[in-house]
């Protein structure tokens, strides 16, 4: 049986989760692969740390860079993250004529198309199933698994630290800032959770599923991104009371005139499986013409259940060992000899142009004629209304307050559209304070 020697380029949660896996399960995953799998050098500054966990028969070195032009390395497993010198082991490694097995969804949604393009030139395989969803095959199931389908559209939560804040703010009643130190507390949530509650870690993952799903170039700079920290209580409330969860969403979907790319605070309805992912759990809904819509449910983060994707793609690449380039699966999904300019293009549509549906709070004084003037201004933008919920004072502000809250769900209307009814309707001066608006997202 042949040998694959592997290089790891870091040696923290899901390095040492890798590792471990990979000792452990050794047996079957060479049967599976047809070679025999190690690891054979570790690079991580605490080297200290990294003998503690690999022991004596595996090289440990500080210097990363040594690692990728070794000659004794088949395979690089880049585990470092960021954008920086990440970027330039990726590729020098792929320079050197490496594999390079990744789980960092920023590098390669900020600049996956050079990597991936570099990797083409040199014939070598990036494989990254651990940089979406965790252990979640979601990229192998649209890249392989779907490839009959025309994909309509891609929704998942694929942040764990986000839907674990979501979940305890609804279950507990509790505001965003409580269940967020509490999220670090039980290290759900890094010190500093400004990727996580700002979206943009599902930004990135979704930037990749997208490219996947509809044959497009990786373009995370032109997703639209908000995050949970605006977030309050009532409304994810409200949402019960109408039906609805709110979950943080990353969408991408095929539209009359390009492609739909975002993230954001979405109501769900609580029919949808989806809805009732709790915790720090991920899942993907993908819908396909010609299947319908399927629902990729698990652990979208932590050490084994990221190692287990990790690991996949070690697998995939020892099985393709002397194999013509020409064979691999193309990265993205797509041939890119067989993609025509008009669908290489497609262009990423700007929010403003998006059409979906929406919940509207507006606290307003409670005096007569109030919901007639907003209800008026909807329609005169052509804006229908699904549905209406009024809270009268003391469910709102205590009893023999003079204010209430007016919460409005309407049909699918153009973002820009609702953009000029919101300006008309927050300059009303019985309107006191800001309108919350979020998107309604029905996923069937």
């Amino acid at each position: 049986m042949n040998r694959i020697r592997v290089g790891l380029l870091g040696i923290g949660t899901v390095g040492a989760g890798t590792f471990t896996v990979l000792k452990r399960n050794q047996e079957e995953i060479s049967r599976r692969a047809g070679h025999e799998i190690t690891i054979t050098v570790v690079a991580d500054l605490d080297t200290n740390r990294a003998r503690s966990i690999v022991g004596d028969d595996v090289e440990v070195v500080a210097d990363a860079q040594q690692v990728v032009t070794r000659d004794d390395v088949d395979v690089v497993i880049e585990l470092i993250g960021g954008y920086g010198i990440a970027k330039t082991l990726v590729l020098a490694a792929i320079e050197a004529g490496k594999h390079v097995v990744t789980a960092n969804k920023a590098l390669l949604a900020v600049h996956g198309t050079e990597i991936f393009a570099a990797a083409a030139r040199k014939g070598v395989i990036v494989a990254y199933e651990a940089a979406v969803a965790g252990g979640i095959p979601i990229i192998k199931a649209l890249r392989e698994g779907l490839v009959a389908n025309r994909i309509d559209w891609v929704a998942g939560i694929v942040n764990g630290t986000t839907n674990f804040i979501l979940s305890e703010m609804r279950d507990k009643g509790l505001d965003f800032g409580t269940v967020l130190k509490e999220a670090q507390r039980l290290g759900y949530a890094e010190a500093d959770p400004t990727f996580d509650i700002e979206g943009i870690d599902a930004a990135h993952k979704t930037a990749l599923m997208s490219a996947i799903a509809f044959g497009i170039p990786v373009q995370f700079d032109k997703a639209h991104i908000e995050g949970i920290t605006k977030l309050e209580r009532i409304d994810i409330q409200y949402a019960e009371q109408l039906g609805y969860r709110i979950k943080l969403l990353g969408i991408a979907k095929r539209a009359d005139k390009g492609i739909e790319l975002r993230v954001h605070p979405s109501l769900v309805p609580t029919r949808r499986l989806i809805a009732s992912v709790e915790g720090a759990m991920n899942a993907v809904v993908v819908h396909g013409d010609a299947l319908g819509t399927t629902l990729y449910y698990g652990a979208g983060a932590g050490s084994e259940p990221t190692a287990s994707a990790v690991i996949a793609d070690l697998v995939d690449i020892a099985r393709l060992q002397g194999a013509d380039p020409a064979h691999y699966t193309p990265v993205l999904g797509f041939q890119s000899a067989s993609l025509n300019a008009a669908q290489n293009n497609l262009p990423v549509l700007p929010i403003e142009e998006v059409v979906t549906s929406y919940y509207l709070r507006a606290r307003v004084a409670d005096e007569p004629g109030v919901l007639a003037q907003i209800t008026t201004i909807l329609s005169n933008h052509g804006v229908s209304i699904d549905a209406l919920l009024q809270r009268e004072s003391d469910d709102v502000l205590g009893e023999g307050a003079d204010q209430t809250d007016l919460i409005i769900l309407t049909h699918r209307t153009r973002e820009g559209t609702m953009n000029d009814a919101l300006a008309t309707i927050q300059a009303l001066p019985t309107v006191l304070g800001s309108v919350v608006r979020l998107r309604k997202e029905e996923l069937n």
